[in-house]
């Protein structure tokens, strides 16, 4: 009987105390608001394929290696390839920080077949130093849907880390660079005329699939590579 009573007297002390531990087990497991990290762990990141710059379905001229130390990724040497991601995504919404030399370029391949130049099959968006290439235009720099839509604003910081949010859900697309929103679009308004490096035409912007890979280009010049950290996505399908 006195043990039944003690049992009585600590149940009121103990499950308060063991509710709030589960409630906040439960919080933080619901922190990150759905959204799951690209690259969890340091080394070669899994789930990932190297491939040559301008095609996708292509190996890289010569073998090469991208890896994550202490949470960045780090683009490849040698310069000209693409991380693309084992996985298609059709709706998401995309984070991540990246950093770049004075002479660095990269981009952001967004529902890309593996096949191809994500550029012009798929779409990519920039981030190019200005220093990489002083000609180029406004949709080639940070923030451009290449050769397609230039941002609205360049709120690109060179040496800097900066932080992209990208949400693609159907036809629209919404680039935020560092707080600005840069892009605001329905993909099926983008007719332009869009050549590829040989001159010829690609498939208008309206007319790229929609969904794919995703990945992460190294075409940076001078040693430098892309950084890239804190990269997480969200599903919306």
């Amino acid at each position: 009987m006195k043990g039944c009573f003690l049992q009585v007297l600590i149940a009121p002390v103990v499950l308060p105390a063991l509710l709030a531990q589960l409630q906040g087990h439960a919080t933080e497991a619901d922190s990150g608001g759905g959204f799951a990290p690209l690259f969890p762990k340091d080394g070669v990141p899994e789930g990932w394929v190297v491939r040559a710059w301008n095609d996708v379905s292509q190996p890289p001229a010569a073998a090469t290696t991208w890896k994550v130390e202490q949470g960045v990724l780090h683009g490849s040497e040698a310069r000209g390839t693409w991380l693309m991601s084992e996985r298609v995504y059709e709706n998401f919404i995309l984070e991540f920080e990246f950093k770049l030399g004075p002479t660095g370029n990269s981009g952001l391949a967004l529902r890309s077949p593996m096949k191809g130049d994500p550029a012009f099959d798929g779409m990519e968006l920039q981030m190019a130093d200005l220093r990489y290439n002083p000609q180029a235009k406004d949709s080639e720099l940070t923030g451009g849907l290449y050769r397609a839509v230039a941002p609205t604003k360049q709120v690109y910081r060179p040496t800097e880390w900066n932080r992209y949010q990208v949400t693609l859900q159907g036809s629209r697309l919404r680039v935020v660079l560092n707080g600005e929103t840069i892009q605001d679009l329905d993909l099926e308004k983008q007719t332009q005329e869009v050549r590829r490096h040989d001159g010829t035409l690609a498939p208008p912007i309206k007319d790229r699939p929609r969904k794919g890979h995703i990945g992460f280009q190294e075409l940076s010049r001078g040693g430098d590579h892309v950084l890239i950290r804190n990269a997480r996505i969200k599903a919306l399908d």
